[in-house]
């Protein structure tokens, strides 16, 4: 490795950060964080920015999002990179959590005291990490790697460059905030008072993975209000069935572009959610598409399904809330496609084979890229996400911490 972070550092980092609780609460969206356990990690990682003497060290207390400045030290007129992480973890147990460390992993079963396994017959993608430090859950709850492991890898990136003023960088901006895992952090994300030229999220991904182009992403909420009577008398009483009616309304949507049925570059339509009685039904889709007219094709057919069986009804009895969530980052990041060559330039030069991916999904850097900061993704480096299986290296966020060194050096406007 061209730059020799300090494993037990990393180790030391990754533990201390995955072992704080910072699970996101759906149904507290609209508070930031919407947990405040959350907030223990972010004081934590402020600590450790000032005892590295950065600037403008602070926890925003508009977002929750904790900054910080790493002044340049280069002569050259060096762009502001920003790199960003997440501080939640996704709705998964993660309380008493208990990372496993297993050094120089053999490649032999993980046994979990609660029953679980973790082999490579089952996740072949272990195989790639034999004589590495593997750090597990116990199997009772999620690790945090996503994205606790992106949060190890800039800060052992940021120890390294402050320990090592003879490698020349630009200004780097550091960012990690609250609420990815439920869609709402990114959202409250200050792109000004951030003030970077671009950024990356390090947010999932294998070895040498970097992604820009993300689903473009709405939600749509149907609610059906039935008419409840006595069953003796559902004829003449006129009783409407909200259960019959959503289970109509989702033979409309086209089966075989379910996400179950998808991958690559397909699109696909999910149902999250069926909650329903006689009275009332609600039914909860995501609708994804890479492409931004066939996005809108989708929506089209599920306002159209919406449409055509309120007709068939005795009353219009079904209200669609249709809500874009983020668009494809592509977009805008194709009209400037430097942060991705620079990216591709500094794996190489550390001799990781750089992979350009469509993600299947979405990253804050959809949102905050459409606010004006260009921010692809790049890996960090972990498996198995959101469950007992997850698992990281210390070699992988090494890596991924000397990534960030590279990116940060070889930078220039």
């Amino acid at each position: 490795m061209k730059y020799d972070i300090d494993s037990q550092e990393v180790l030391d980092n990754f533990l201390t950060y995955a072992k704080i609780n910072t699970r996101s609460d759906p149904q507290n969206s609209q508070q930031i964080p919407s947990t405040a356990c959350q907030m223990d990690l972010a004081r934590v990682l402020e600590q450790q920015l000032k005892d590295l003497d950065l600037q403008d060290v602070k926890i925003n207390p508009h977002n929750a999002y904790v900054t910080a400045l790493l002044p340049g030290n280069s002569d050259e007129d060096q762009p502001t990179i920003g790199f960003i992480a997440h501080l939640d973890t996704a709705d998964f147990n993660a309380e008493n959590i208990q990372p496993q460390v297993h050094y120089n992993y053999d490649g032999q079963p993980i046994n979990f005291a609660n029953g679980l396994q973790l082999t490579t017959t089952e996740f072949p993608n272990l195989k790639n990490f034999l004589g590495q430090t593997l750090i597990t859950t116990d199997g009772t709850t999620l690790l945090g790697v996503d994205d606790k492991a992106g949060i190890a890898g800039v800060m052992s990136a940021i120890s390294y460059l402050v320990q090592h003023p003879e490698i020349s960088h630009g200004p780097i901006k550091v960012g990690f905030g609250p609420d990815e895992e439920i869609g709402q952090g990114a959202k409250h994300f200050d792109v000004d008072d951030f003030q970077a030229d671009f950024a990356y999220t390090l947010d999932n991904g294998d070895l040498g993975d970097i992604e820009y182009e993300t689903f473009n992403a709405a939600q749509a909420i149907i609610d059906i209000q039935g008419k409840s009577v006595h069953p003796g008398q559902a004829k003449e009483g006129g009783l409407v069935n909200a259960i019959s009616i959503g289970e109509k309304l989702d033979q409309m949507i086209p089966t075989a572009e379910r996400a179950e049925l998808t991958e690559g570059r397909e699109g696909y339509y999910l149902m999250l959610k069926f909650s329903a009685s006689i009275e009332h039904a609600r039914l909860l889709y995501i609708i994804r598409d890479f492409d931004h007219q066939k996005f809108e094709l989708r929506k089209k057919v599920v306002q159209q399904a919406v449409e055509q069986l309120n007709q068939q009804l005795d009353q219009p009895r079904i209200q669609l809330k249709l809500q874009d969530e983020y668009y494809n980052m592509a977009d805008i990041i194709q009209k400037d496609p430097y942060p991705i060559e620079l990216a591709q330039q500094a794996l190489q030069n550390l001799g990781i084979t750089p992979k350009i991916k469509a993600f299947r999904g979405g990253t804050d850097g959809s949102l905050i890229t459409y606010k004006g900061l260009p921010t692809p993704n790049l890996f960090n480096g972990g498996d198995n996400f959101h469950g007992p299986y997850e698992f990281v290296t210390v070699e992988a966020m090494q890596k991924l911490a000397a990534t960030i060194i590279e990116i940060s050096h070889l930078s220039h406007k």
